[in-house]
């Protein structure tokens, strides 16, 4: 795909944006995790990995890419542009300590390229250093990162992308319930690991996901 069939395969499809975490898989590795969201109907999945070697990183990514190429899925790296570029995903996404978004883009002009936004500056920022999207976040309290203590709220949707009017996900201890207050505050594409990782049924859970954010954007639209 070219880079312009990818977000717009991005902008219209995605809702539910499951993120990997095979220590909070409850025993399952990342592709059982895998198979289980692509089942219940993801349209993307992040491979977060921050603990295999590289060589094993780069084999599972290359699974992740045969994966979501038979479903149809959008493929996207965490952190590592070198794992992307290797195994043919569709992006990338960049913390804020991570390489620089204009630097990745330089060399990847066909990656969907994501930067996280904890700062209205940073939202503000993200057109202008080459990223085709940006995560509004850390909205709750989450067990996916430690040492945190800032959580913007549910408030900073509003606020945030008031500044930029490239796409946005939302992150952070996210849960089911929270669902139809932040598609009613904007939000459509909602990025979770914990309540999809943790699932009896990772299948069943990401689909009840999508239909509720679909549910939530009907709402909106009345």
């Amino acid at each position: 795909m070219t880079y312009s069939q990818r977000l717009q395969q991005f902008i219209e499809q995605v809702t539910v944006y499951p993120v990997s975490c095979e220590k909070l898989a409850c025993g399952r590795t990342d592709i059982q995790w895998l198979a289980g969201v692509l089942a219940g109907g993801a349209k993307i999945v992040q491979l977060r990995d921050k603990t295999s070697d590289d060589r094993t990183l780069l084999a599972k990514a290359k699974e992740f890419r045969r994966m979501t190429a038979e479903a149809g899925a959008l493929f996207i790296v965490n952190n590592r542009l070198d794992i992307a570029l290797l195994s043919e995903a569709d992006g990338l996404h960049l913390g804020n300590n991570d390489i620089p978004a204009q630097e990745a883009r330089r060399l990847a002009p066909d990656l969907i390229i994501g930067v996280s936004a904890n700062t209205e500056q940073q939202a503000s920022a993200a057109q202008k250093i080459g990223a085709s999207y940006y995560n509004i976040g850390p909205l709750f309290a989450t067990k996916t990162k430690s040492g945190l203590h800032n959580f913007i709220g549910p408030q900073a949707i509003a606020t945030y992308s008031a500044h930029s009017d490239l796409p946005f996900t939302v992150m952070g201890g996210i849960k089911k319930e929270h669902i139809a207050e932040l598609t009613a505050l904007g939000a459509r594409r909602l990025a979770v690991v914990t309540a999809l990782t943790a699932a009896d049924d990772i299948a069943q859970e990401t689909h009840l996901w999508h239909q509720e954010i679909m549910k939530g954007l009907a709402e909106k639209t009345k």
